[in-house]
């Protein structure tokens, strides 16, 4: 019988249900705890991360227990038992994978889900069709992960393609995975759009913000803002296009300009801009607080040659290589479906091992 290790009392389900229920009474019985700031986000913080680790720990364990019958009845004799333990042996190992992932991930806002920005390069409709397939690839990497997604802002492109897209993936680490793949992207293929069949290379960048919950300060004065009403465009039906449902806010102090345009109703899509808003104030405080490591924003650099995280060879050969860990996949169509995370399980390895090297 397989023994599994208690990865640092992952398993103690009953100890982390004793300290939500701490953190609840605490929450539930403090009458000025939503009034103060510097106490509650600490505490919910830490509420959070143990309600998405006591979920993890309860479907590890009913996998364990599942294995432990399948595995017994295997030993009996039962074939069909047999095949079922290896079954369940199977997502357990997928899931134990997932959770040593995610014990790299002890940022702020690591946990919270993301805010993906995706901008064709320079050369036209080659670039706008690249930015196109890289918004298909995360919206199919988020669906593997059981994530939400939901576009705030879409620009067609003149011909094919998107000239950029904002959407939202909305599930357990969405912005501590997806950060990783915050940069340019090079395609290198025989294009479509060219009549003599030649190879192109396009770029489109991609950045990435984490989605800020009641967890997170952050302070917005309305007299600060400029808000701005106008029709919206693009696809969305017919009643998308007859009101200025549409929202752009300006946040003076800052310059920071963003607009949504995916809801039916003004209201709506000024919830979904200030949500937007709120988490490129956090990343510019956050870029404020580490100018001396090398930002985030410092990293950011032309979407043109030279500066890709990773290029992605249809032709002359078919190739996906990260530029910055060096893995290497032979599979380009799996990976533009979605199949991500040897490239993002090998940069959230990288990072760790610099932060311990600094430490």
């Amino acid at each position: 019988m397989p023994s599994f290790p208690e990865y640092g009392g992952f398993f103690d389900i009953e100890g982390k249900n004793r300290k939500l229920q701490q953190l609840e009474t605490t929450i539930s019985t403090d009458p000025n705890f939503w009034s103060n700031t510097k106490q509650n986000t600490p505490i919910l913080r830490e509420k959070k991360f143990i309600e998405v680790a006591l979920s993890r720990a309860k479907k590890l364990a009913g996998y364990r227990g599942d294995l432990d019958v399948a595995l017994e009845l295997a030993v009996a004799g039962d074939e069909e038992c047999h095949r079922e333990a290896e079954v369940i042996l199977a997502k357990l190992d997928t899931e134990l994978s997932q959770l040593e992932v995610e014990s790299l991930l002890g940022g702020e806002v690591d946990i919270n889900g993301a805010v993906i920005k995706i901008n064709a390069g320079a050369g036209g409709t080659e670039s706008c069709d690249w930015a196109s397939m890289l918004f298909r690839m995360y919206v199919r990497f988020a669906e593997r992960k059981g994530w939400k997604t939901e576009i705030f802002d879409i620009l067609d492109g003149e011909e094919a393609g998107l000239k950029n897209v904002m959407f939202q993936a909305e599930g357990e680490f969405a912005f501590g995975m997806l950060k990783a793949e915050a940069g340019v992207h090079r395609l290198v293929r025989i294009s479509p759009f060219d009549a003599n069949a030649r190879r192109h290379t396009s770029f489109a960048s991609v950045a990435v913000t984490p989605l800020i919950d009641d967890a997170i300060d952050i302070e917005i004065n309305d007299a600060d803002l400029r808000v701005d009403t106008y029709r919206a465009s693009g696809a969305g039906g017919q009643h998308v296009n007859k009101t200025d449902s549409a929202i752009r806010i300006t946040h003076i102090p800052t310059g920071i300009v963003v607009q949504c345009q995916s809801q039916r109703s003004q209201h709506q899509n000024r919830d979904q801009a200030m949500k937007i808003l709120r988490s490129h104030l956090y990343e510019r405080k956050l870029e404020e607080r580490r100018k001396a490591q090398q930002a985030l924003e410092s990293e950011k650099t032309d979407i043109a040659w030279g500066h890709q995280i990773r290029s992605y060879v249809l032709h002359p050969y078919k190739l996906v290589k990260d530029h910055r860990t060096d893995v290497e996949s032979h599979s380009p169509d799996s990976v533009l479906d979605g199949d991500l995370d040897q490239f993002i399980n090998a940069f959230l390895s990288l990072k760790a091992k610099e932060n311990i090297r600094k430490s």
